[in-house]
Formats: structure tokens, C-alpha cells, sequence
């Protein structure tokens, strides 16, 4: 829904994928890396900069949502 589309705005096809098939179809990296052709470990290491990088963008909508 509305979450998925904020979450995913920024992001490239394989980073997009990467949180699909994790979060919503709940494959695990290994599987997620066999997916998409690439290795878990280089999942897992695109998996860390995007929730880096989400923290950040909600970090700097906090104000706008008014949470605490």
C-alpha cells in the first residue's frame, strides 16, 4: 500500500525487490540472492544501505508526521 510506495520510491528494481521479497514474500537473503542472480552476502550489503537509508529519510520526516 501507501507504506510500500514511500519505502520503495527511491529506490532501483533490484533494491525494490530486495524489500519486496524479504518484507511482503518473507524469502529469506539466500533465497532473495538466488532470485535476483546475485549473492547473499551483496543482498544483505544492499539490504543494510537501504534501511540506512530509509532511517535517514524518516529520520528527516519525523517533524512532518509530528512524531516524537
Amino acid at each position: 500500500g501507501d507504506l510500500l510506495r514511500l519505502v520503495t520510491k527511491g529506490l532501483n528494481r533490484n533494491e525494490r525487490l530486495i524489500i519486496i521479497l524479504y518484507y511482503y514474500e518473507e524469502l529469506t537473503m539466500k533465497e532473495v540472492g538466488a532470485t535476483l542472480a546475485l549473492s547473499e552476502s551483496r543482498v544483505s550489503q544492499m539490504h543494510s544501505s537501504i534501511v540506512a537509508r530509509l532511517q535517514e529519510q524518516l529520520g528527516k520526516r519525523r517533524t512532518e508526521f509530528g512524531v516524537q
